[in-house]
């Protein structure tokens, strides 16, 4: 990969072959790109330059460029390249790829770019379309090899030679009956290692690791993680089997999924990134802060509710950010734990109860070192050993709920089978602003006596 400076002029060659129209020293630049690189330089051309770029790209470069860029930079580069080659390279996309691109398009929309199609093709892409979002159906593969029962080793080996150019994967290969049904798995390294004319049913595994169909995508991402293989079948309600999911197509799921995260966990909308234009970003931001905006306005009624307390003792505001912000901090930790841990782990009620008793003991031990830490602070610095009583405590209190808040609320989303990251961040903190200044005014008015 290319330095910094490097790219840097790389892209200004492009931009300067694309002006003085040089398509050969245009094609001898981008040759020595990797796809990403391809990616990056076109992200960073002017807008007028964009369409003579894809324009002088080859079919496997479009393909490839389409692999490092958003979905909705994908869809904006087919409406750029016209009708006949979207459709061409709609035609050579995998079909998983393929059926991500066209999620939550209007009906009217995916008819128009399949328009061209094969009746095949088309036929393919409507029946993935009604698998559930998210499912292993959606994320399959048709491209694969099976073999009847009855074939033998040899002939198993020349069916994937002959469909060496069709099939995207050709590490395993697929038994099934006469009812079509799948009964066996073989590796070509099984092939291999096995005389020509013994049966494929002598050679092949029976006990087969396979998902459904409606099986969500992240549930088969895990399987595929923890049995370590380079595929998983995909079967219907009749063991019929009807595709199948590569460990490639598991890393652009987690990746997806890990993205999708973070944007949740920061509030920060879908999608963002540095080529985002203002208003969309703004646009997608603005739902989560004017929510975000309204919980924190409890905050201000709840120093409105303790106005005399805080009259009354004014270092008490001295530490009011100090609470909020350790007890949001913390809760965004435990939230961080806990989103991970369900992308890797099978959460049973022993693991559960588990995770919230470890974290209970975290928070307390957090509370207990910070508020005394911040006790001989207060006291030091105001010369009051109530203050510094008040202010301690209330940080041993708040740190153990804001950590049980950040474990707790993601449990509990996770159980009603709603993402836990959309118990974002900024959400999580701005309860724990609430519920710690609730304790802390609570806990100071109660020795208003002392400190006054």
């Amino acid at each position: 990969m290319a330095l910094n400076g490097e790219k840097e002029e790389i892209s200004r060659a492009i931009v300067h072959v694309l002006k003085e129209g040089q398509k050969d020293t245009f094609q001898k630049i981008v040759c020595e790109l990797t796809p990403y690189e391809i990616s990056w330089h076109y992200r960073g051309l002017p807008r007028k330059r964009r369409i003579l770029f894809l324009e002088w790209l080859s079919m496997d470069q479009l393909v490839n460029l389409l692999r490092y860029l958003t979905r909705n930079e994908q869809l904006r580069v087919l409406k750029k390249i016209g009708p006949a080659r979207s459709t061409e390279l709609l035609e050579v996309l995998k079909s998983d790829d393929l059926a991500h691109l066209l999620s939550d398009l209007p009906e009217k929309e995916v008819n128009a770019l399949i328009a061209e199609m094969r009746d095949e093709e088309k036929k393919d892409i409507r029946k993935k379309m009604k698998y559930p979002k998210k499912s292993a159906g959606r994320a399959m593969i048709s491209q694969y090899v099976w073999v009847h029962e009855s074939y033998t080793v040899e002939k198993t080996i020349n069916k994937l030679k002959y469909f060496r150019d069709f099939a995207d994967y050709l590490n395993y290969v697929y038994v099934i009956n006469d009812e079509k049904e799948l009964i066996g798995v073989a590796s070509y390294r099984d092939l291999l290692l096995s005389e020509p004319d013994e049966a494929i049913t002598d050679v092949m595994t029976t006990d087969i690791v396979k998902v459904h169909e409606n099986t969500k995508e992240s549930e088969v991402a895990k399987m595929i993680g923890r049995h370590d293989f380079l595929s998983v079948p995909v079967v219907n309600d009749d063991n019929i089997l009807v595709g199948i999911i590569t460990a490639d197509d598991v890393l652009d799921i987690v990746v997806r999924e890990a993205n999708q995260d973070i944007d949740m966990l920061l509030a920060s909308g879908k999608e963002i990134d540095f080529h985002t234009k203002p208003f969309v970003a703004t646009y997608k931001r603005l739902p989560w802060l004017i929510l975000l905006l309204f919980i924190g306005l409890v905050s201000g009624s709840i120093i409105a509710k303790f106005e005399a307390t805080l009259e009354a003792v004014v270092a008490l505001a001295f530490f009011m950010p100090m609470i909020a912000g350790m007890t949001g901090n913390t809760g965004t930790q435990s939230l961080a734990v806990v989103v991970r841990g369900l992308v890797t782990e099978e959460l049973t009620m022993k693991k559960t109860l588990s995770l919230v008793f470890r974290e209970l003991l975290v928070g307390i031990m957090l509370g207990i070192v910070c508020g005394a830490v911040i006790s001989v602070i207060a006291y030091v610095w105001q010369g009051s050993f109530t203050l510094g009583l008040v202010v301690g405590s209330s940080l041993v209190a708040t740190l153990i709920i804001g950590t049980l808040a950040g474990t707790i609320i993601p449990l509990i989303l996770s159980k009603f089978k709603v993402d836990p990251a959309v118990a974002s961040g900024p959400l999580i903190t701005t309860i724990n602003d609430i519920l710690s200044l609730l304790i802390y005014f609570g806990i100071a008015t109660m020795f208003i006596s002392k400190l006054m």
